[in-house]
């Protein structure tokens, strides 16, 4: 990793951990790589964001490999998660508290799996409220957050695969590829909703930005590590 590398350009495969959001991984890495160069300034940003409640690959960009951010943003994303079908929250997610319980009792294994099916392809989908999708110059989760209510347009997404790893009720774990701009907080809040119970995201990792992996990247302390000591 020299000088050369990250003002030219540099992509760096990062594996996001919980509580970071993606934006305090591309402040963190720009202020370490600008005090190891001993620069002021250097473009640094990410190619997707990942909630702060989800981990996995995070594309970082450096320099003039920035340009090519939109180009790694539309390649198919691949997340393994897990959905809680017995209750709901504003946020989809653990930021916020229940809202509301679901019995679901008359949840069966061919209802589930046609569920599933009916998933794949392409849809139209409502963002969560709590995202950071803009209303009038604001980010939508600002709003969300002061109890105002929220109404973000349908965009048309789509699902290429969709596996149920382990169905054990009210938890379903899942394997899913889609296109960039699907919000897979959305998608546990609607597989809740066909099936007249809940929907909410309890773990979300992201596993593959096209042909890019996980598996690949580095742990952030590992990263920050290895920049210091180039």
């Amino acid at each position: 990793m020299s000088d050369f590398d990250f003002l030219a350009g540099k992509l760096l495969l990062v594996d996001k951990p919980l509580g970071w959001t993606s934006f305090d991984v591309v402040n963190k890495l720009r202020y370490t790589i600008k005090r190891k160069l001993e620069i002021k300034k250097i473009k640094v940003g990410h190619a997707g964001t990942l909630d702060p409640l989800a981990s996995g690959l995070l594309i970082i960009c450096t320099g003039k490999m920035t340009k090519k951010i939109e180009e790694f943003m539309a390649q198919e994303k691949e997340y393994t998660g897990s959905i809680l079908l017995d209750h709901s929250r504003p946020s989809i997610d653990f930021e916020t508290e229940p809202d509301a319980y679901y019995n679901y009792d008359h949840l069966t294994e061919e209802c589930i799996e046609q569920c599933r099916k009916s998933f794949i392809g392409e849809q139209l989908q409502q963002a969560p409220a709590f995202s950071a999708k803009r209303i009038d110059g604001k980010k939508s989760y600002e709003l969300a957050r002061k109890g105002e209510e929220v109404k973000l347009r349908e965009h048309l997404v789509s699902i290429h695969e969709l596996e149920l790893e382990s169905v054990k009720l009210p938890q379903i774990d899942f394997r899913m590829k889609c296109s960039k701009g699907t919000y897979v907080r959305s998608f546990a809040r609607d597989f809740g909703k066909n099936m007249k119970c809940g929907g909410v995201l309890s773990s979300l990792r992201r596993t593959a930005i096209g042909n890019y992996k996980v598996d690949d990247a580095f742990g952030l302390e590992e990263l920050l590590l290895k920049i210091e000591e180039a």
